[in-house]
């Protein structure tokens, strides 16, 4: 790229910039008008965004510079200009040709790079030459990018017409095994066409191989924050979305290469406790020689809390108790180890049922770095005293963060700020991500900023709020017993069994079923169906929780996509024929997608690659659920039209099976079976 054409991009990115900054002043003014609320927790997460743009663009300007700066004589032009936001991650995405056969191809974002290039050949000085790809009603897929750009050539005074730029974008386009052919048409959109021998080779390198994650480039060491529930309280339906969601996205990362390390921030520590051990000094004096029964810790909880709020010497008595439990007072630190090993069980069995995994760090792990976090802020002069509180006030958040408390304790603020600093400079995370409900939004704007304030936070790490909103009862309430209290969520996973195994004997699968099978099939009814309650919406919605609606064996639910893998697992299976059998042939033989319907559910199977792409971006999980409803769908129509095996009508006896139809079957099951692992759920080969 010439000095000129440098210059150019420059100039285009700088301007970019400026829009940006100057929308991200205007939300925040805005923001500086609203009181705490839904709506202001939306807003701050529009600006974090924003700034997130605004950095990646200052740094895409600094990295052309230094390149320029170390080849200023440079003419020769990039094999791939540096793209802007809206294409940065297409040429990230498309794998070196020589290495494709370890990657499943991204269909979208393979035509999103080959027309990029061909754009970049015509239009590389037109600012508005961004690649559109969409579905279409005639084709495969669509480039829609002609008209934007005739557009703005018609701006600068040339006369041109859309069919005549799409014309040039096809003839531009490299030789590729993608496209079997593209069409102008209508006012420029370019029809494209997929070729079916790539299909074959796709299909045949997934029957081989498996459901291989797409290419991403250099993978990355991941944090995801996630359950956190609280020592001596019982976990809650609200800790059930963070539990599963944040799963979920592990298993995504995971899947895709990164180095994640799941985190239990359990609140274990704080005032709460010093009101706890007093109850328990008073209540069993001998515990530190005998364990007590402490089985329901709930109940211990509110009789401690009773105590604390109505009795003014307990309550001195609980803070003194706090004070030596800060100090690691052996005694206290018997009684706070006990309380949480009583609570550890509970969790653990919940965790366990779920398939969940999970490395505990409570806030009693950052207590001796919270001492280095004051520190270091009032070295950098970041910390006012206010009524005696020390205060860090971040940029662009209207509320505060309290450091340090008047009486000298540390807070919530100060045990998440040493967190963010233990997972981005001890850790060495790239990525972390803190599955936390929405109501949090404020909280941690106000972490990540002050993080970037002090320098923790660079803008090439992805620091995110994963926020999630609300589970409703069928009243659109917040979910609750009828007398009022939090559910329980050992109650819920409880009646979500015996409501499992009720479905399960009213279809008589207990008949055909051996014990074993029926309790793997209970099991995966009942905690899939929660966990896909909850990932087929959008989690930053609220929705309503009904175990009538997610039982039922029609549309998007676990139950019906459980039955749909089962059927499809069977297929092969009483055709009498192998996995290793249907490798064998796909590595001798051609698979046959002449039918429309063996085309289109050889097309649907493809589409996996940018379905998980798409939820890596924006890990909105519920895009998996929809593709998986959307593939059981075809697979139903290809299934009704195509016949797979041929019977013998009087006999019942196999005439022929259509092994090419049977690796479509297979292929179909492989990719539901890596959905439903993403997603946390269960498969059964019977039900």
């Amino acid at each position: 790229m010439d000095s000129s054409s440098l210059k150019t991009k420059l100039d285009q990115q700088d301007k970019l910039i400026e829009s940006l900054e100057k929308e991200f002043q205007i939300l925040s003014e805005q923001r500086d008008k609203l009181k705490p609320s839904e709506e202001l927790a939306k807003l701050l997460t529009e600006n974090q965004k924003l700034k997130y743009r605004i950095d990646i663009l200052k740094r895409s300007v600094q990295e052309e510079l230094a390149k320029q700066r170390s080849n200023p004589t440079t003419t020769q032009a990039m094999s791939s200009p540096t793209p802007t936001p809206s294409r940065q991650l297409t040429f990230k995405y498309v794998p070196p040709v020589q290495e494709r056969n370890k990657y499943s191809l991204s269909i979208t974002d393979t035509l999103y790079s080959l027309f990029d290039k061909a754009i970049q050949v015509e239009y590389s000085n037109i600012p508005e030459a961004a690649v559109v790809i969409t579905g279409s009603k005639v084709a495969d897929y669509q480039c829609n990018s002609a008209m934007a750009i005739c557009q703005a050539l018609k701006s600068k005074g040339e006369k041109v017409n859309p069919s005549q730029v799409a014309q040039k974008i096809v003839n531009s386009l490299e030789v590729n095994d993608l496209i079997e052919k593209t069409e102008v048409s209508g006012p420029g959109f370019i029809n494209i066409y997929l070729s079916k021998k790539f299909a074959q080779t796709e299909l045949q390198k997934l029957v081989l191989s498996g459901a291989q994650a797409p290419f991403v480039g250099e993978t990355k060491r991941a944090i995801v924050d996630f359950s956190s529930p609280n020592i001596a309280k019982e976990m809650h339906v609200g800790h059930l979305r963070s539990t599963i969601i944040g799963e979920s996205i592990s298993r995504l990362l995971e899947y895709f290469g990164y180095d994640v390390l799941r985190l239990n921030h359990l609140g274990d520590w704080g005032t709460q406790f010093g009101m706890l051990i007093a109850h328990l000094k008073d209540k069993f004096p001998n515990y530190t020689q005998e364990v007590p029964p402490i089985g329901d810790l709930q109940t211990f909880y509110k009789e401690s809390k009773k105590r604390f709020d109505e009795d003014e010497a307990f309550k001195t008595r609980a803070y003194e108790c706090v004070v030596k439990l800060q100090k690691y007072d052996p005694e206290i630190i018997q009684g706070w180890k006990l309380i949480c090993d009583v609570s550890r069980k509970e969790f653990n069995y919940i965790y366990k049922e779920l398939d969940i995994k999970l490395e505990e760090r409570g806030e009693s792990y950052y207590q001796k770095l919270m001492d280095e976090v004051i520190v270091e802020f009032e070295k950098e002069g970041l910390v006012k005293v206010e009524d005696g509180r020390k205060l860090v006030f971040p940029p662009n958040v209207s509320i505060p963060l309290t450091v340090v408390k008047s009486d000298g304790g540390y807070t919530y603020d100060t045990s998440d700020l040493a967190a963010i600093k233990n997972r981005l400079l001890t850790e060495k995370a790239e990525i972390a991500l803190y599955v936390i409900d929405a109501g949090q939004s404020v909280h941690m704007q106000g972490i990540f900023s002050a993080a970037r304030l002090i320098g923790w936070l660079k803008p090439e790490h992805r620091v995110e709020h994963v926020e999630f909103g609300v589970v409703l009862g069928e009243d659109k309430k917040k979910f609750k017993t009828r007398s009022g209290d939090t559910v329980r969520l050992r109650d819920l996973l409880d009646e979500g069994l015996t409501r499992a195994l009720a479905k399960l004997k009213e279809k008589e699968r207990d008949k055909v079923l051996s014990e074993e099978e029926l309790i793997a099939a209970q099991k995966a009814i009942a905690y899939g169906c929660v966990k896909y309650a909850d990932l087929s919406h959008n989690r930053t919605s609220e929705y309503i929780f009904s175990f009538d609606k997610m039982l039922e064996d029609k549309g998007n639910t676990a139950v019906y996509m459980l039955y749909a893998y089962t059927r499809i697992r069977s297929i092969a299976r009483n055709a009498g024929v192998t996995s290793e059998q249907l490798k064998e042939f796909v590595k001798s033989n051609q698979i046959v997608l002449d039918d429309a319907k063996e085309w289109k559910l050889a097309k649907n199977i493809l589409r996996f690659p940018e379905v998980y792409l798409k939820a890596l971006n924006d890990l909105l999980l519920h895009s998996i659920c929809d593709y998986m409803y959307d593939l059981a769908t075809v697979f139903t129509e290809f299934y009704d039209s195509c016949y797979c095996i041929e019977k013998d009508k009087q006999t019942g006896e196999i005439k022929s099976v259509n092994m090419s139809r049977l690796v479509l079957c297979e292929s179909t099951a492989s990719v539901l079976a890596q959905c439903f692992y993403l997603l946390g759920l269960r498969t059964i080969e019977k039900m």
